[in-house]
């Protein structure tokens, strides 16, 4: 997947032959990308002479994401921008992280085929301070996506300072710099006009929001997925309607979830979050499908592909290990990569007792409580129905026998504690009293 689009981003970037590594790793696509040998020198046509351009000047670039806080969790199909944003920090360039706290109330209709329900500012400030938490503020800046401590190195802005206060005279100029044939050129905009699926007018003002924050910050470059190139365009045509120099555009591919087909969203419970306790994010990586692998080495890691294991075990164990070691420690991911083995050991009633298991406790449960109750009451399920679902399609394991019945009932703590009850292959947690 990833090399697919790799080879159209090779191809868009020909007069960008001398991006440094860092920069280049995963990337999907950029623009503009000069091939006429002529630009190649050209700051505003090539990221590279933007590049050399301003390390002449001895002033870094202001390279912008935003994101839209319309969820409490960070995961691993996020962090991919992150990471990117971060490689530029390490090269000395000044990341503006901008909170969309004004666009989220709107709602990014990019990949919906529906108008999203649309979020209060009391919801919309609570996500983004969890986000910025997860993204490493206060935390510690070896392990954290962004760096929150080095003076010059980000910027964190609110896009409703200079959103919310635009009067109407403002807005209609924003208004004029598009139409609605180009609108209806956005590919999500134009599959639900075909299907006769209402669009509401508001949502026609998102790309040009977005666009308009480029403006606000003055950016160099802007990161997204493949799936913004449109709302990126749209920041590029705005600067140049406010007389600035247009921003470059550069995606980076939607990584696969964990069933190695769809993108990873939590919609489709395919996720790994950041926040995850290191058993957890070890035991799923290691089990992510053969063909992603290598897309996961790419966009998650800075691991040398050429230097590791073809045995596809190993390389997944690898990847496993070295993305949960970026989270959480070189000794926490040592520890996961060893627990894991020894849960698996465990089904054959070995070295489960042994493993450091993530806990979880049985002091709300009320008891006599019924397995599919349990479940969803530590924790493990989300719902009982869910719960019922998972035991009765012989995902459940306690201590290493499976679960075969939903209403198996335990009388009390005392036939549970210190066992570790499993959900798939991916989700152990001890239960304590």
């Amino acid at each position: 997947m990833v090399d697919q689009q790799r080879s159209s981003a090779a191809a868009a970037s020909e007069g960008d032959t001398t991006l440094p590594t860092w920069l280049s790793r995963g990337l999907a696509d950029l623009f503009p990308a000069a091939v006429d040998p002529a630009a190649a020198g050209d700051p505003d046509q090539t990221l590279a002479a933007r590049l050399a351009e301003a390390e002449s000047q001895g002033r870094p670039l202001r390279v912008k994401l935003g994101i839209d806080p319309t969820g409490s969790d960070i995961h691993l199909g996020h962090s991919i921008l992150f990471r990117k944003l971060r490689a530029f920090q390490d090269a000395g360039h000044t990341a503006v992280l901008i909170i969309g706290d004004f666009t989220a109330r709107i709602g990014d209709p990019t990949g919906k085929s529906a108008t999203r329900v649309q979020l209060g500012a009391a919801e919309v400030e609570a996500n983004a301070e969890t986000y910025l938490v997860q993204l490493g503020l206060g935390q510690d800046p070896a392990r954290a996506l962004l760096d929150f401590d080095t003076p010059g190195r980000l910027e964190v802005r609110r896009n409703s300072e200079w959103l919310a206060g635009m009067d109407l005279p403002a807005v209609i100029d924003l208004l004029g710099t598009s139409t609605v044939g180009q609108m209806l050129a956005k590919e999500d905009f134009a599959n639900r006009y075909g299907s006769g699926t209402p669009i509401s007018l508001h949502e026609f003002l998102y790309p040009l929001l977005q666009g308009y924050d480029s403006v606000a910050i003055e950016a160099d470059l802007e990161l997204g997925g493949t799936d913004q190139k449109f709302n990126v365009a749209m920041g590029r045509d705005l600067q140049r309607h406010h007389g600035l120099r247009p921003q470059f555009g550069l995606l980076l591919p939607i990584l696969p979830g964990l069933d190695g087909v769809q993108k990873m969203s939590k919609s489709l419970g395919n996720t790994v979050g950041l926040a995850e306790d290191a058993l957890s994010m070890y035991s799923k990586l290691e089990k992510v499908p053969d063909a992603v692998v290598n897309d996961y080495l790419t966009l998650l890691t800075d691991l040398d592909l050429a230097n590791l294991p073809e045995n596809p075990r190993e390389r997944q164990k690898a990847m496993a290990l070295a993305i949960t070691a970026a989270r959480h420690g070189v000794a926490a991911a040592t520890a996961a990569q060893a627990d894991a083995g020894r849960l698996v050991a465990g089904a054959a009633g070995m070295g489960a007792a042994e493993a450091e298991v993530p806990e979880a406790s049985l002091a709300t449960v009320n008891f006599p409580a019924k397995a599919f109750y349990l479940l969803a009451a530590v924790g493990v399920c989300s719902s009982s129905s869910e719960a019922r679902r998972q035991i009765q399609g012989g995902g459940v394991k306690l201590d290493g026998e499976k679960l075969s019945d939903p209403n198996q009932e335990f009388s009390g703590t005392q036939e549970l504690a210190g066992k570790v009850l499993q959900l798939g292959k991916k989700t152990f947690r001890r239960l304590v009293e």
